[in-house]
């Protein structure tokens, strides 16, 4: 019979008791018990969904509504995930993928910033007027240079608008084109002279018989940035000069950088250059003459004449001399007679003299035109730091350079900056002890705002929430539910039979109360329900012996609290 009783008493599988004991619950329980489970499952799945989840990134932002519907539609078709911001002015995509999105995107023509370019063409109707062809030309037009002008870093939207009038048959009825452009800067940007002489060029070459004057620019603040009539520019006050006068003066401080660098280390000094610019423009033409005469004249060409006339006198003298013979003519070149001087014969004689000299014209035509910007004056400053000196103890301290050393860095400055004497040009150099603080050092980020360090501590921070919930689930919902269906060890079992029968001489009978000795392998497969009927079962049929326990018991309570 005790075989047959230990057969009974030997608990089915842990299975088997976990449903035995969630049966066992009431409605309430079971609902609770379901309800915690289905919660520990549902938090464990979200977090990991959390923690797998991909970044989203911004794809494109400021769309127009035909832009965002065309893009929502071709992201759908791909199958890619998106999302928008809370404004609703931005699509986001997850970032892993967001420039392979893109380069899709854009072989598709999107965004087309809402305009319209020469692709208007592509789709012409047959029987179109020329008026409507012409029109869409100039919307294509519009739209292209606009889109070129977006393209510029600084130039976050742009419209163009074309004034094109109608040819005319009459030269005097012509009119010239005209062209407005509208640019929205980006936050923080501006247009330099340059880029809007770039902007006008590049709309003014795009139309027939556009000049540059007939194109004027604005920007997002009705500012007009092609007033050629400028105030500032009239006064002299360019600001392309004033960068160009500051490049130069850091031109000249990185030069005497880099000389004394290395001889007084760096940080160690202070460097100051100010430049006086010549910007006007001034054109010179000189013509010089030299005094006449000059000793380094020179003859052009020189010319003589003479001429000798005689003056033959009266003829035929009246009387008998007529009738005598010639005298022998003479020759007047041999024996040339004074001008106006009689002759053997009486005749007079005229000589004229004439001498014409050419001499060159010394003179010199200088034309003169000065560089712009050149400079007329340069003043620099340097200071040089004490240097530090350690002692035999370790202690440092500064001490002035030396006249020499002084000397030295003047000359290698001097060399450094061009110093011209004849321009006016001032160095000076000064030694003198910095205040703390003043070295060139680069302030340090602070740990909390290391880009880095925000990542690491994000994936840290996810992974920590990722194992702080499922040791929470495993350790605070798990782990009660089922020790509280599952039955308890056997182990603990028989450690429990075992002390409560040594510490109240508990024994195990039969049906008919004969004490029962019961093996160390039979007593470890009693369950607590068994021993729970043997404990009634004892206290009906010998209730003195229970009796006694209790006796017993308060007793060994007495003698413990004495």
């Amino acid at each position: 019979m005790a075989t047959a009783q230990n057969a009974a008493t030997v608990p089915g599988s842990p299975i088997q008791q976990a449903f035995e004991n969630f049966s066992a619950m009431s409605g309430r329980q079971k609902m609770a018990l379901l309800a915690a489970l289905a919660a520990s499952i549902a938090l464990v799945v979200g977090v990991l969904l959390w923690s797998k989840s991909a970044d989203y990134t911004v794809l494109f932002s400021n769309l127009e509504e035909r832009d965002g519907g065309a893009i929502v539609t071709a992201l759908q078709q791909q199958n890619v995930p998106y999302k928008f911001t809370p404004g609703g002015g931005a699509i986001m995509v997850p970032s892993d993928r967001v420039h392979d999105i893109r380069l899709q995107l854009a072989a598709q023509g999107l965004p087309r910033g809402g305009m319209v370019g020469f692709e208007l063409m592509e789709n012409q109707k047959l029987g179109v007027s020329q008026f409507h062809e012409q029109v869409n030309y100039q919307r294509g037009l519009e739209g292209e240079l606009a889109r070129t002008i977006q393209s510029i870093g600084s130039v976050a939207n742009a419209r163009v608008h074309l004034a094109i009038p109608k040819r005319s048959a009459f030269l005097r009825d012509q009119q010239k084109p005209t062209a407005s452009v509208f640019v929205n800067l980006r936050a923080g940007r501006n247009l330099d002279g340059a880029q809007v002489a770039g902007i006008v060029h590049l709309v003014s070459s795009s139309v027939p018989n556009m000049s540059n004057d007939s194109v004027s620019v604005i920007d997002e603040t009705g500012k007009l940035l092609t007033d050629s009539n400028d105030p500032t520019r009239a006064a002299g006050l360019d600001p392309t000069q004033l960068r160009y006068v500051e490049d130069l003066e850091a031109a000249y401080v990185r030069r005497i950088e880099t000389i004394l660098e290395p001889m007084v280390g760096r940080g160690n000094f202070r460097a100051q250059v100010t430049a006086d610019v010549d910007f006007n423009r001034i054109e010179q033409t000189d013509e010089i003459y030299k005094p006449n005469p000059s000793p380094q004249q020179a003859i052009r060409s020189q010319q003589s004449s003479e001429v000798l006339t005689r003056d033959p006198g009266a003829q035929g003298v009246p009387g008998a001399l007529t009738n005598q013979p010639p005298v022998p003519a003479t020759a007047p070149i041999t024996n040339p007679a004074t001008a106006g001087a009689a002759g053997a014969d009486g005749n007079f004689l005229t000589r004229n003299s004439n001498a014409t000299t050419n001499y060159e014209v010394d003179r010199t035509i200088q034309h003169t035109k000065r560089a712009l910007g050149a400079i007329r004056r340069l003043s620099v400053a340097v200071v040089i730091n004490h240097r530090t000196t350690v002692d035999k103890n370790g202690k440092e301290s500064t001490v002035a350079l030396e006249d020499e050393e002084i000397a030295r860095i003047n000359n290698l400055v001097r060399e450094a900056m061009g110093f011209n004497a004849e321009r006016g040009d001032s160095l000076n150099v000064a030694n003198s002890a910095f205040a703390e603080g003043a070295a060139d050092t680069l302030p340090e980020l602070p740990v909390w705002k290391d880009p880095e360090l925000i990542d690491i501590g994000k994936q840290a921070l996810r992974y920590l929430i990722v194992i702080a919930v499922l040791a929470y689930v495993a350790f605070g919902v798990i782990k009660p539910l089922m020790k509280s269906l599952a039955p308890p060890p056997a182990e603990d079992e028989a450690e429990e039979a075992d002390s409560a029968a040594a510490a109240g001489g508990q024994k195990t009978y039969d049906e008919d109360g004969a004490e029962v000795t019961l093996s160390e392998s039979a007593r470890q497969n009693i369950s607590y329900e068994t021993k729970l009927a043997q404990a009634r079962e004892t206290a009906k049929n010998n209730p003195k012996l229970v009796a006694n326990m209790i006796k017993e018991w308060m007793g060994v309570n007495e003698e413990a609290r004495k």
